[in-house]
């Protein structure tokens, strides 16, 4: 009775190597870039408008938030100490006014705040205008801990709680 190896290595006497000119499938990962607004900045503008895609249901939360601060801040038991009503407003209004509210919340050491942005059905496009402006400006702020689409009691989809860090980062 042959070994196993010979019995393979029989078995494969007239096989032919294949040779591939094709580049290996194994590539190796690149680290991610932080997001460069070099136009917000030579425009003297704070807030840059990004493009990324907004979700119906707003939900960020930074690394080291605990889970059970964030179900508090998701079901409402965590009350807005202000509130911030953009309802109307044009985007240039809408960011001035985000963030005069933005520096005087963390100036009085609100923890958390309500932002209303609304639902959009006003706009032209009948999309969120706002809600998207304002979640790009919220993702850009290290200063917001979480934030998260309001309780449906407290504008649902077209507010959203935002949970601040007590101190301001300079």
């Amino acid at each position: 009775m042959m070994d196993e190896r010979t019995l393979f290595r029989e078995a494969m006497s007239g096989v032919q190597t294949h040779t591939d000119e094709c580049a290996e499938p194994y590539r190796k990962k690149l680290k991610p870039n932080p997001l460069t607004h070099r136009q917000a900045v030579e425009q003297g503008e704070e807030l840059a408008d990004l493009t990324i895609e907004t979700p119906d249901f707003l939900e960020f939360r930074r690394p080291g938030i605990q889970h059970r601060v964030f179900h508090d801040l998701q079901r409402g038991h965590i009350s807005p100490e202000g509130s911030l009503d953009l309802h109307g407003m044009r985007v240039a209004e809408a960011r001035r006014a985000f963030a005069r509210f933005f520096a005087q919340s963390l100036d009085r050491g609100m923890r958390c705040v309500r932002i209303i942005h609304g639902k959009g059905r006003g706009s032209a496009s009948r999309q969120p205008v706002l809600k998207r402006k304002v979640h790009h400006w919220l993702l850009q702020k290290q200063e917001v801990l979480a934030f998260v689409t309001a309780p449906r009691w407290d504008g649902g989809s077209g507010a959203v709680y935002l949970l601040l860090a007590r101190k301001r980062k300079l």
